[in-house]
């Protein structure tokens, strides 16, 4: 907006008036008396298009497992286990384990949707304008800051089932039984509930981000008259 201001500046400078009445005829219309109502609903809108178009995809099957943005990894610790089952001729128990571990998140993040919606309509008037005029994940950053506690909370317990359902707890006993009878290896015992809801929170908020960015910066992304009237606020 301070571009726009600094720009239109310039060119009353440099124009007649005739002339500058042409160019602000061309500007956006409506802007100058937007007010932090219209504002938070625009914010509001653009959230529930990225939860609407990116998150669900994350609850569908390989929504996380296919997609290397949010692919849940091994933590750390359990990176050289996968090695050396790999390196021993267990490649497929290793597979399977890594994969249980991304379905698992899949079916968590069915839970988050009534999270984000309560924290959407929560966005306040006050807040609107910084947001809009914030970084490119202004708007998801607000979103984390007021749902990752409800949604771990809501997160740990289904992955916990999730992880009964496909057997994840057998899997992993299996796998990790196997690693630590390996002579000379350090035993290892991860806490994977914990785990996978934590990378199923970052997964979320990274696809949130993705759409965010993209009504930030792509003007044909704003599909509604309201995303126009208020995104080009910061351009």
């Amino acid at each position: 907006m301070i571009k726009r201001i600094f720009s239109f500046l310039m060119i009353f400078v440099t124009l007649g008036c005739g002339e500058l009445q042409q160019v602000v005829n061309q500007l956006p219309q409506g802007t100058e008396s937007l007010g932090n109502a219209e504002i938070a609903n625009g914010l509001r809108e653009a959230l529930d298009k990225g939860i609407d178009k990116q998150v669900s995809k994350l609850t569908q099957t390989d929504g996380f497992f296919k997609n290397e943005l949010v692919k849940i990894l091994l933590p750390e610790e359990l990176r050289k286990v996968d090695k050396t089952l790999r390196d021993i001729g267990l490649s497929d128990l290793a597979d399977e384990g890594l994969k249980v571990l991304n379905r698992a998140a899949e079916d968590a993040v069915g839970e988050a949707t009534p999270i984000f919606v309560d924290a959407v309509k929560g966005i306040t008037f006050d807040d609107a304008r910084n947001i809009l005029m914030g970084p490119d994940n202004a708007a998801t950053r607000y979103l984390e800051n007021t749902t990752r506690t409800p949604l771990y909370n809501k997160f740990k317990p289904v992955i916990k089932s999730s992880f009964d359902k496909v057997g994840a707890d057998q899997i992993w006993n299996n796998l990790i039984s196997r690693y630590n009878s390996i002579p000379l290896t350090k035993k290892v015992n991860p806490d994977l509930t914990d785990y996978v809801a934590q990378e199923a929170l970052e997964g979320v908020f990274t696809m949130i981000a993705l759409e965010e960015r993209e009504i930030r910066t792509n003007v044909a992304s704003r599909t509604t008259d309201l995303l126009r009237k208020v995104f080009v606020l910061q351009d």
